[in-house]
């Protein structure tokens, strides 16, 4: 199966920088901001756009990840068998400005799957979405804030991202 190169390593890096600004105008600053990345991926990617905000303000931002594994829609388990808190992270996110991330923006059902996530144990003050790219498909009434980039894709293509912290690089591919 042959890939076809989307995003390099400059051009991820570019976009990581491009959507921390972003969140920092968005949000003004970086006060009551939080970032929960969307495992696997989409935590990479928190952490990397913490770091990139760090540099830009010289503060650190409260980050995050979330696991939907038990929020899914397409799964026999129920949220109701949930007995702990579905997301990691050091501070109480109630009254804050939630920015959730992943890596591919496709049916929306993992962005739901991980609002029910955050919504039942918290009441953020406000959620936005963060993707690397965006593809398309959509299934649910789902819109992200922040796109690294759109990808239009027929639905038998698939979209992969690599980071170097599980795949040893760093791409996006369509293959």
């Amino acid at each position: 199966m042959s890939e076809r190169v989307i995003m390099d390593e400059a051009a991820i890096q570019r976009t990581v920088t491009r959507i921390a600004h972003e969140i920092l105008e968005y949000n003004k600053g970086t006060d009551n901001l939080i970032l929960l990345g969307i495992k696997t991926r989409g935590a990479f990617l928190a952490r990397r756009i913490q770091q990139k905000i760090e540099r830009i303000e010289e503060k650190l931002v409260p980050t995050g990840t979330i696991d939907i594994t038990q929020f899914r829609d397409d799964l026999e388990q129920t949220i109701n068998e949930a007995e702990e808190s579905a997301y990691e992270i050091d501070v109480n996110i109630t009254n804050q400005v939630v920015i959730i991330i992943d890596d591919v923006l496709y049916t929306g059902r993992t962005v739901r799957a991980s609002l029910d996530a955050v919504l039942q144990y918290a009441r953020p003050k406000k959620i936005g979405l963060a993707t690397l790219v965006d593809r398309g498909h959509r299934e649910l009434p789902i819109r992200a804030d922040f796109v690294g980039k759109n990808i239009p894709t027929a639905r038998e293509e698939a979209v992969a991202v690599f980071l170097e912290e599980i795949d040893d690089r760093n791409a996006v591919v369509i293959e």
